[in-house]
């Protein structure tokens, strides 16, 4: 039998989990998954489903209707009585609550993110004529603080592949390690920092997915569509170095595509990664906290300031919407714009 490509089985895991999740909502839920299937990937609808759980469990503890019934039977009238107050005031409890013992936050990205879910759970059964009223649509998103990019500069770069490479400043428990995973370590964190792909198209790659004769690799992005980006000589160097050690090892059922394998013979994971990610950056700096995501913010910075090209950056990325990428590195533009306050000459001196 052929083996599933990552990103189906990624689509398939995921599936399972919103079956699941869907078997403990209220059962009119399952319209609103059926509904969205078609316009939205798996990860989405199961982060959805997350949410929508998080607010159901939550009416089942101020909502005197919903605490006297299971969560599965909730009815769908339900929602008509809802207010835009009683949305705001869910928001308000995110921030801080218990469950089981255990204490949950959430910041105002987490915040925003389930206001979003909710407005389009509402959306969808309004648009059916299926409810009376929309209060979500009524609740003004939270206001999002934008953060400074955390990246590498040159030099930081320079000196993670460095350590990448020779190990001399890990523990020694960690060199042992590092003897055997040194070029396939080496050949990610170059490709991660040289073409600025996600940790989740990262591990996703088959050796097929490398075009040596084209400099490049095929890739499924986060929406599921596929496209080729195209890597430099450093990153081909290191790619061609563990490609020849790669095809020396007998990977484990469900994993003989895969290109980048674990020290189980498995494809490796994305918390791998980010494991090693981290094992590495600290080596070379204790005040960024630097991550596969924080790699591709490097490239990112790196390739908008040798080019000034956003469009270019929004497409190599993967942004759908280029204001996206011009948000990221708004400071960057800024910066850019102040310059042009010394190019030009209204009088000699």
């Amino acid at each position: 039998m052929k083996e599933k490509a990552y990103h189906e089985k990624v689509n398939v895991k995921n599936e399972v989990k919103l079956r699941r999740l869907l078997d403990e909502l209220p059962a009119f839920c399952r319209q609103f998954f059926i509904g969205i299937e078609a316009t939205t990937a798996s990860r989405t609808r199961l982060a959805y489903a997350y949410d929508i759980g998080c607010f159901f469990e939550y009416l089942q503890t101020v909502n005197p209707v919903c605490r006297k019934m299971p969560l599965r039977e909730i009815p769908i009238s339900i929602l008509n009585e809802i207010t835009p107050m009683d949305i705001e005031e869910y928001l308000s409890y995110l921030k801080y609550y218990e469950k089981d013992g255990v204490e949950y936050t959430n910041d105002e990205r987490g915040i925003k993110r389930k206001l979003a879910s909710l407005r389009s759970f509402y959306r969808y059964y309004f648009k059916n004529e299926l409810i009376e009223d929309d209060p979500a649509v009524k609740v003004d998103m939270p206001k999002i603080h934008e953060k400074n990019i955390i990246r590498l500069d040159i030099d930081e770069v320079a000196r993670l592949l460095d350590e990448v490479d020779s190990g001399e400043n890990l523990t020694a428990r960690q060199q042992k390690y590092h003897d055997k995973t040194r070029v396939r370590d080496l050949a990610m964190l170059t490709l991660l920092l040289g073409t600025g792909i996600r940790v989740s198209e990262c591990v996703g790659l088959d050796l097929m997915d490398v075009d040596f004769r084209n400099n490049g690799i095929k890739i499924h992005r986060k929406g599921g569509t596929e496209t080729v980006v195209y890597f430099g000589e450093e990153v081909r160097s290191a790619l061609i170095s563990y490609y020849e050690e790669r095809q020396k090892i007998t990977a484990k059922d469900g994993s003989v595509n895969a290109l980048f394998l674990s020290m189980q013979n498995k494809r490796i994971n994305v918390r791998s990664v980010e494991n090693l990610v981290k094992k590495y950056a600290r080596l070379v700096t204790s005040v960024k906290h630097i991550t596969p995501h924080k790699l591709r913010s490097t490239y990112g910075t790196s390739l908008y300031q040798e080019t000034g090209d956003i469009y270019l950056v929004a497409d190599v990325l993967g942004h759908s919407d280029v204001n996206t990428t011009r948000k990221h590195y708004a400071a960057i533009e800024e910066n850019r714009r102040r310059t042009a306050a010394g190019y030009v000459k209204l009088r000699e001196v």
